[in-house]
C-alpha cells in the first residue's frame, strides 16, 4: 500500500495465530498460569483472578503459550463474550489461557500489534454480536472472528495512533499506581494507629473504648423496586450495581452503567454524593464511597450516623473484610448479615486521635480522588479519539495529549 492509503483486511489476514485456549486441569498452586474471562477487563489483562493448572501430566502446546504482543478475547459467557485485552507491560510470568478464551497473535509485516488490539477493543460489540449459539450458550468461532474486517492505514500511521492512545492509557496505569500506593500508605497509617498502636507505645490509650461497631453508628440497607426490569430506564436515577466496582481501583466510585425510573425511588434508597457504603451481597465487604448520587439496592448497606469518618471506615472495613468473611462462614457467602457487621468488636478511639487522624489521611483521600477525577477524563478522551483515529477521521499528526 501507498503511505497515504487506507485498507481492509480479514483478521484472519493479518495474524499468525487465532486460537482458542485449553481445557484446564486445575491445580491449587505451582502449575501453569491460566488467564480466564475475569481477567479481561477495560482493555487490560488481570493475573489476579487467574487460576493454574498442572502442565506437567498434560503438557500445553507452545501455540497456546501467550506472548508478549498476543491479544486475547473472551468467547463466551454472558457480560464477558467479546471482551477485548491486551499487554502494555511486560509479562513476567508464563502463562496461558482457557478455552474461554481466544489469543490473537498480530503479524507484525502487517499491523501493529497495539494498533490491532485497540482497534479489536474499539469494536467489542461487533465481535459479541459474531458470537452464535442458543441464549446464554453463544460461542464464538475463530472462522467468523478471522472474517472480520479491520481497516489498516500504513504500518507508520498505525504506530502512531497505537502511541497517542497508549500515551493516554499510560497515565491512566500511572495514576492507578500512584493510587494504589497512596492506599497503602493511609492503610499502613491505619494498622500502625489503631491494630499495633505504635504512636502509643504499642498498648490501646485507657481513654479508649471496646464495643460493637453497631454502637458507634448506625447501619442500615439499601433497597431495590421488584422486579427491578420494570423500573430500569436510559435516563433515570442513577442505580449501583455490585459489578460497577468489583474491578475499581479506586475508593471512588463515579461511573455507573443503570439508571432507574423515578417511580421506583420509594422503593429504594437514593443517597448523595460523599456516601459510604459497604456491599453486603455477591462479593461482601467492599467499601467504596459514592463520587455522584446513586440509588442502593439492598445488597449495599450505608451509615446515616457514625462516630467515624468516612476515611475511618474505609480503611476500619478494609483492614477486617477477611474476619467478616470468616464470620460469615465460608470464604464465598452471599449476605453480609447486617448482625454481623453491628455485632462486630471494634475500638472507639479518642476524639482527639480521631481528629488528628482524619487531618493526616483525609488530603491523602483527597489525591486519591483528584488521581480518579483525571482518570475519567482521559478516559473519556480515549474513547472519544479511539473510533476517529481508526477511521481515519481524524488525521493522527494533528492530535496533541
Amino acid at each position: 500500500m501507498t503511505s497515504k492509503e487506507w485498507e481492509y483486511f480479514k483478521l484472519s489476514e493479518i495474524t499468525n495465530l487465532i486460537t482458542r485456549g485449553i481445557t484446564p486441569k486445575y491445580v491449587d498452586q505451582n502449575g501453569l498460569v491460566v488467564i480466564n474471562q475475569k481477567c479481561i477487563r477495560n482493555g487490560n489483562i488481570s493475573f489476579a483472578d487467574a487460576r493454574f493448572t498442572d502442565n506437567i501430566s498434560k503438557k500445553v502446546p507452545d501455540n497456546k503459550l501467550i506472548r508478549q504482543n498476543d491479544i486475547l478475547i473472551c468467547s463466551t459467557g454472558i457480560g464477558t463474550l467479546g471482551r477485548v485485552g491486551f499487554f502494555r507491560n511486560a509479562i513476567k510470568t508464563k502463562a496461558t489461557v482457557d478455552s474461554h478464551v481466544t489469543i490473537v497473535r498480530a503479524n507484525e509485516e502487517y499491523v501493529d500489534y497495539k494498533y490491532l488490539g485497540y482497534n479489536l477493543f474499539n469494536r467489542q460489540q461487533e465481535i459479541e454480536a459474531l458470537a452464535q449459539g442458543s441464549t446464554g450458550q453463544t460461542e464464538l468461532s475463530r472462522t467468523d472472528l478471522g472474517e472480520l474486517a479491520i481497516l489498516l492505514p500504513p504500518i507508520e500511521t498505525q504506530k502512531k495512533i497505537a502511541k497517542v492512545l497508549s500515551s493516554l492509557d499510560d497515565k491512566i496505569e500511572l495514576n492507578n499506581k500512584i493510587n494504589q500506593n497512596l492506599e497503602q500508605q493511609a492503610q499502613a497509617i491505619f494498622k500502625s494507629w489503631f491494630v499495633d498502636f505504635e504512636p502509643f507505645g504499642g498498648k490501646m490509650p485507657e481513654d479508649w473504648k471496646i464495643g460493637k461497631l453497631g454502637e458507634y453508628l448506625e447501619i442500615k440497607r439499601g433497597g431495590s423496586p421488584r422486579p427491578i426490569q420494570d423500573y430500569i430506564t436510559d435516563k433515570g436515577y442513577k442505580w449501583l450495581k455490585i459489578s460497577d466496582v468489583t474491578s475499581l481501583q479506586t475508593p471512588f466510585i463515579y461511573n455507573i452503567k443503570e439508571t432507574i425510573k423515578e417511580s421506583g425511588l420509594n422503593k429504594t434508597i437514593l443517597l448523595k454524593a460523599g456516601t459510604l457504603i459497604l456491599s453486603n451481597s455477591a462479593t461482601p465487604g467492599i467499601p467504596k464511597i459514592l463520587g455522584i448520587d446513586s440509588c442502593i439496592h439492598d445488597g449495599w448497606l450505608y451509615f446515616p450516623e457514625s462516630k467515624f469518618s468516612n476515611e475511618y471506615l474505609y480503611l476500619l472495613f478494609k483492614s477486617i473484610r477477611k474476619n467478616l468473611i470468616l464470620l460469615g462462614n465460608g470464604s464465598v457467602f452471599t449476605n453480609l448479615k447486617t448482625d454481623i457487621l453491628r455485632n462486630y468488636r471494634t475500638i472507639l478511639p479518642s476524639v482527639a486521635i480521631l481528629k488528628n487522624f482524619d487531618n493526616i489521611i483525609k488530603p491523602i483521600f483527597i489525591h486519591i480522588q483528584n488521581n480518579t477525577l483525571e482518570s475519567i477524563s482521559l478516559t473519556q478522551l480515549r474513547d472519544t479519539l479511539l473510533p476517529k483515529l481508526m477511521s481515519g477521521e481524524i488525521d493522527v499528526d494533528k492530535v496533541e495529549v
